[in-house]
């Protein structure tokens, strides 16, 4: 019998001074046996610094044709692409072929900087590809957020984003691996 996924929700509210997004997002998440509670923080966090009410999550870890989060037009073009963990190139290249614009939101720690040199002269030659990088405390210290019901706020400013649940508070400083400056 296979196991089935655990369901968490979430109420967001997002301020994104940098892009002027403001909004309350109620979320359903379906995580899979095999998601650890980091990862699917990371995908909340990603839902944050993307928020639209566009936005949506893939249909999860298990279907390799579908991001961890996206946002499509109403004619069905898929305007971004959004990836956390340390997705392989391939399949990069090829949502960067389908979407206007990818991001991804790695998190592991010095694994991090190995993928990315791995194939970064494939990747950077992908214009439309934009790779943020967690600390790994940041992305553990998330993961310690994580319960069945969730009140969570995220304020965003000068790229550098404060998330909140109950007493605690996180600041979150995501690193720009790509495109550099």
């Amino acid at each position: 019998m296979a196991l089935k996924s655990t369901i968490f929700r979430a109420t967001l509210n997002v301020s994104d001074l940098d892009r002027g997004h403001f909004g309350e997002h109620v979320l359903t998440l379906a995580r899979h046996p095999s998601e650890t509670d980091e990862r699917m923080m990371v995908r909340v966090l990603a839902f944050a610094l993307c928020a639209d009410e566009r936005l949506e999550f893939g249909r999860g870890i298990s279907t390799d044709d579908e991001p961890a989060l996206w946002r499509k037009d109403d004619t069905g073009r898929i305007l971004d692409w959004i990836e956390v963990g340390l997705p392989d190139e391939r399949g990069l290249r090829r949502a960067a072929g389908r979407a206007d614009q990818v991001l991804v939101l790695a998190y592991g720690g010095r694994t991090v900087d190995i993928w990315w040199q791995k194939d970064a002269a494939t990747l950077s030659k992908l214009t439309n590809l934009k790779v943020l990088a967690l600390a790994q405390e940041e992305s553990k210290a998330l993961a310690a957020l994580a319960a069945r019901s969730m009140d969570l706020s995220c304020t965003i400013q000068d790229g550098q984003l404060w998330f909140s649940a109950g007493e605690t508070t996180l600041t979150l400083n995501p690193r720009c691996i790509y495109p550099t400056t």
